[in-house]
């Protein structure tokens, strides 16, 4: 999920002219932003503890550094309910890689969610993100990536981070632990390919905004395909609620109070492996 500083919130519009992606994402009034605040009451209402908060893909450094420094407030002022993932200048490897550093010191977990179409980085040749994501590697943050599907229909912000392209990135990286989002563009069901499986050794999916994708039994295949320890809880709030996004996993069989054991790390346990956290999912 994504939140935004209050003042972006409110004004949007002035920072159009400094991110043509996030005017092209976020030019309609009724595309929401969400608050550190409007977050934690939604987990409040539905009963979670944490979220990992997700920073947005820009490429302007000040725009980074200032959101970066709203996520990491949020965090220090909600301690143990807000994991903050922060972003780089892709631009700038330089500067990117001293952000990176700065914010990882205050906090960070992560960094993310990098949105390639909308940040000019060719994932066709990921040899040129070797300094962040080295440095990413090295300060023990993860990694969270926008994926999409190479077929079905069009929407804001789909891209061409397709299946693919993934396997480029991680096959380059491997020692940088990865999470696609959204289902990895569908990159799991390509897991019935003994090579693919076997190099998502250092990859994770979620199931942000999936409902608007699949049917849900797709996230029940996915899981027998690479192992429900590879999927993550995620829902792209505020786009989805989560009382949305349990009622279409509960029809995948997946359910915080369900009766499969295999289950139940799914919306605690696998997050709390890759934050790190040890004790019990």
């Amino acid at each position: 999920m994504h939140i935004f500083p209050p003042e972006i919130a409110a004004r949007r519009e002035a920072v159009f002219d400094r991110d043509r992606y996030f005017a092209w994402l976020y030019g309609r009034r009724s595309a929401r932003l969400a608050a550190a605040e409007d977050l934690v009451a939604a987990l409040d209402g539905a009963g979670i503890r944490a979220a990992v908060a997700m920073n947005f893909g820009w490429s302007d450094p000040e725009l980074c550094r200032r959101t970066n420094d709203y996520l990491l407030d949020a965090a220090r002022r909600f301690p143990g309910r807000i994991y903050p993932c922060v972003m780089v200048p892709f631009g700038d490897p330089d500067l990117a890689v001293a952000e990176l550093e700065r914010a990882a010191r205050a906090g960070a977990v992560g960094l993310g969610e990098i949105m390639p179409d909308g940040q000019g980085i060719d994932l066709d040749y990921p040899e040129s993100l070797g300094p962040i994501l080295s440095t990413a590697a090295r300060l023990g943050l993860f990694v969270v990536v926008h994926a999409s599907e190479p077929v079905g229909h069009r929407y804001p912000g789909k891209g061409t981070v397709w299946p693919h392209r993934l396997e480029r990135l991680y096959g380059s990286f491997p020692d940088v632990r990865f999470v696609f989002a959204h289902l990895g563009g569908g990159l799991p069901f390509y897991g019935l390919m003994p090579e693919v499986k076997a190099a998502l050794r250092n990859v994770w999916f979620d199931t942000a905004a999936l409902p608007f994708l699949y049917e849900p039994e797709a996230v029940r295949i996915a899981a027998e395909i690479v192992g429900p320890e590879r999927l993550l809880f995620g829902t792209d709030f505020p786009l989805i609620n989560y009382g949305r996004m349990f009622n279409y996993l509960e029809r995948a069989g997946f359910s915080p109070a369900g009766e499969a054991p295999e289950l139940k790390p799914f919306f605690a346990g696998n997050a709390r492996r890759l934050l790190r956290l040890g004790g019990p999912g």
